[in-house]
């Protein structure tokens, strides 16, 4: 018995004495869904090695990219709530680097595939079969989330998503479960809605958008003589020129977005941008000495055509149908113009007073440099030349909060200037 103890002795005592295993935490797939009236696009982000073990295909791409697509056509199998198989179409895979929380870096592979019910089937409610590698891989995990839903008022751009659900095998059944997707009630006033909010948040957002009214305002309530700004023009006139060159930059972006949007026209990026950026740094100039004076509204009106190609890249992305993007065109410039409405308002009082303060010269060239010295800085992050100028006007223009704090405290102090020169005007 003593034998037999010691014997069962030692193997406890190894075991208690061991160092435990650091369990390396493997990385899980991700399912994200766009969802657009006909079709649901689902971007599939599965890790390299975990498919390849799977399928038994090696991530060999793009030498064996027919056969990942085969694989995925015949484990990605939705059907809608009647039961009726949608079509399935598997786009071009890729090799890309990727890591998640606590994983550390790996490969995955990325793709595109394309769900289509047959015609008249709702995209909302539908069941997802889905066991790409969690059919070899049991502790394999895939997390399914909604990206873009126009019609449920979801429209994103910095990637945000809202998780559906999770699929993983059942330990009891060691099957895997269809995932049930059912999103709600969709209507055209929620998307309406979402593309309001984004046109308002998209121009306090974009800071050079923004800059660029707001440069080209500053000298309008003064007049400009033998190549100098000198005089006043007085109050009815300076509004009337204000209200011009806003309606008129208005009118520009305006159109410029709807033609680009409804035309569906593919326009560069990085020429737009710049164009945008240069234009900023033409209004600088003409704040310190007058370019085109009597003529800013027109200069707005054709510079605001560039700025609404910008615009439109936002549309460009959320691939909606022609009804979609007809309400999304309205509801996104309704957005747009009571924001920047709003912000010319709170500009206006700071604006009239500003110009009949001593300092006025010294005020309006220090803004001008400081706008032009910006947009040099985006002109060359445009081109291709990172620089701490760009990044420090785009970390300045991103805290809207605090640039609508310092307008409301602007605006408050000069409609109080303004009504303390009226009274002393009048005594």
């Amino acid at each position: 018995m003593r034998r037999i103890a010691a014997l069962l002795a030692v193997p406890l005592l190894v075991f208690l004495g061991a160092k435990p295993a650091a369990a390396h935490p493997m990385p899980h797939s991700v399912v994200v869904l766009d969802v657009h009236e006909t079709s649901v696009t689902a971007s599939l982000e599965l890790p390299a090695g975990d498919l390849a073990a799977a399928s038994g295909i090696a991530t060999d791409l793009p030498a064996r990219a027919a056969e990942v697509q085969a694989y995925l056509a015949a484990h990605v199998r939705p059907a809608g709530a009647d039961g009726a198989a949608w079509a399935v179409t598997v786009g071009d895979p890729e090799l890309t680097a990727a890591e998640q929380t606590a994983t550390g870096p790996y490969q995955e592979v990325a793709v595109e595939v394309e769900l289509t019910p047959p015609t008249g089937g709702d995209v909302r409610h539908f069941t997802l079969g889905y066991d790409v590698i969690v059919h070899k891989v049991v502790t394999h995990t895939t997390l399914v989330s909604v990206r873009q839903d126009w019609a449920a008022g979801q429209i994103t751009e910095g990637g945000e998503t809202e998780q559906v659900g999770v699929i993983a095998i059942d330990n009891r059944t060691m099957t895997v479960p269809q995932l049930t997707v059912d999103l709600g009630a969709g209507s055209s006033w929620r998307g309406f809605l979402a593309m309001l909010r984004l046109g308002g948040l998209h121009i306090l957002e974009g800071t050079d958008h923004l800059l660029f009214l707001l440069i080209l305002l500053l000298p309008a309530p003064l007049i400009a003589r033998r190549g100098r700004w000198t005089g006043l023009a007085g109050p009815r006139r300076a509004v009337r020129r204000i209200g011009g060159i806003t309606l008129a930059f208005t009118l520009g972006h305006s159109a410029a977005l709807v033609l680009s949007a409804l035309a569906r026209v593919e326009i560069p990026a990085r020429p737009v941008e710049v164009f945008i950026a240069m234009s900023i740094l033409i209004g600088a100039a003409h704040a310190v000495r007058p370019l085109f004076p009597g003529r800013e509204a027109l200069v707005a009106g054709l510079f605001g055509l560039g700025h609404g190609m910008a615009f439109s890249f936002t549309l460009a992305g959320l691939r909606l149908s022609t009804g979609q993007l007809t309400l999304s065109l309205l509801g996104f410039n309704l957005g747009i113009e009571l924001v920047q409405l709003l912000l010319v308002a709170l500009a206006l009082p700071a604006l009239l007073a500003l110009a009949r303060l001593p300092v006025q010269p010294w005020l309006r060239i220090g803004g001008a440099a400081l706008t032009g010295a910006a947009a040099v800085g985006w002109v060359l992050d445009r081109l291709g030349v990172p620089n701490p100028v760009a990044e420090t006007a785009d970390a300045i223009g991103a805290d809207y909060q605090a640039m609508l704090v310092v307008l409301t405290i602007m605006a408050a102090a000069g409609a109080g200037r303004l009504m303390i020169a009226g009274k002393a005007a009048t005594a």
